[in-house]
């Protein structure tokens, strides 16, 4: 063994790796992605969950309970309601995760030390369970007498009462897979066909551009609907996850981040000068797509522009309408804004790929 060929070979290795600027991007991009997402953006603190408050009492204490609740910041008012019906509706429709309701007779159960206020939770989240039970466990007025000091706040989990977390992981692992395995294989299809010197012949054959890449994507739909099956089928089988929805809403919505997925993908393909830069590539979007969308961490937790970046993610949107509909039995109507935003998103990264392939082309 020689020293000097070894060093010949090493500096060859670096060499190449200077010159491919993906490469070098990667090296540097990811661990820092992963510094500014785990140091800055990823919060284990659920806070400013969106909230409403139905004040049936509207008294001086009970506007004065409410607002030692919000000072907390675990929850931030974003809409109104007047009943717990309306809460719940709220929270069915994904608006809120935490409702607040006073009785009318607030006072008179004050005085006899009973339940003053019930909390209603979205208890898919566990994690969003546990901060509102903590936030139950607000003292009251420190003035009270003795018989109003018994006086107590109840929690009424939706959707999950048992705070099994795999009723909220399973849903999520299906936008999880869905994005990591479908944008790396329509990532690779086009450099594939480059790469053995298929792509040439293709062009030479009366297919349109746009007609070669919906031919490229259609097979992986089929990989895409089987994984979603499986998903569901072991789900169901192994941790009794619910699909309150239907099976037609899931599979509707499986197929948004399908397609969604499948167009990003062949964005990257025509991006790409390789296989394993497709590969870089992808892994580089899956990261912040996995941190960001509220699959592994609280969304409402993180600051504003980490929640500005997941909103451009495919995931984040598929991670609401899948566990609204799985979990909370919504309907597309009441989520219409995510699923609009996953059409959009479909169009919008379809028609650049096709107008980067034709470039290519000429």
């Amino acid at each position: 063994m020689k020293l000097a060929q070894i060093y010949a070979v090493m500096v060859k290795e670096l060499r190449q790796m200077t010159r491919d600027r993906m490469t070098l991007a990667m090296m540097i991009g990811i661990p820092t992605l992963q510094l500014l997402l785990f140091g800055y953006a990823i919060n284990l603190d659920v806070r400013h969950l969106p909230a409403a408050v139905a004040d049936q009492a509207n008294t001086t204490g009970s506007r004065m309970l409410v607002r030692d609740m919000l000072s907390t910041d675990v929850i931030k008012p974003v809409a109104s309601a007047q009943t717990p019906e309306q809460i719940q509706a709220l929270i069915r429709a994904g608006t809120i995760e935490v409702g607040l309701v006073v009785p009318p007779d607030f006072e008179r159960r004050l005085s006899e030390g009973r339940e003053v206020m019930q909390v209603i939770v979205d208890g898919a989240d566990t994690s969003v369970q546990a901060a509102a039970r903590q936030l139950a466990q607000t003292p009251l007025d420190g003035r009270m007498s003795t018989a109003q000091s018994a006086a107590r706040i109840s929690v009424l989990p939706l959707y999950n009462p048992q705070r099994q977390s795999a009723i909220n992981v399973v849903p999520g692992l299906i936008g999880v897979i869905l994005t990591m395995t479908l944008v790396m294989f329509t990532a690779m299809a086009i450099v594939r066909e480059r790469e053995r010197g298929n792509l040439e012949m293709l062009i030479t054959t009366p297919v349109s551009s746009a007609e070669l890449m919906i031919g490229k994507v259609l097979p992986y739909i089929v990989v895409g609907l089987v994984q979603a099956t499986v998903i569901l089928v072991l789900g169901g089988w192994l941790f009794d996850v619910p699909v309150a929805g239907g099976l037609l809403a899931v599979y509707m919505v499986s197929m948004l981040l399908i397609v969604a997925n499948l167009s990003m993908g062949l964005l990257i393909s025509t991006i790409a000068q390789s296989q394993f830069q497709s590969m870089q590539m992808t892994f580089f979007l899956f990261l912040p797509s996995m941190l960001l969308s509220g699959f592994m961490f609280p969304f409402d937790g993180m600051p504003a522009p980490a929640q500005w970046l997941a909103e451009v993610l495919p995931l984040t949107h598929f991670m609401r309408l899948i566990r609204g509909v799985m979990l909370r039995g919504a309907g597309l109507p009441e989520l219409w804004h995510d699923a609009l935003a996953l059409v959009g998103f479909s169009l919008l990264m379809m028609v650049l790929a096709v107008m980067r392939f034709r470039k290519r082309l000429d």
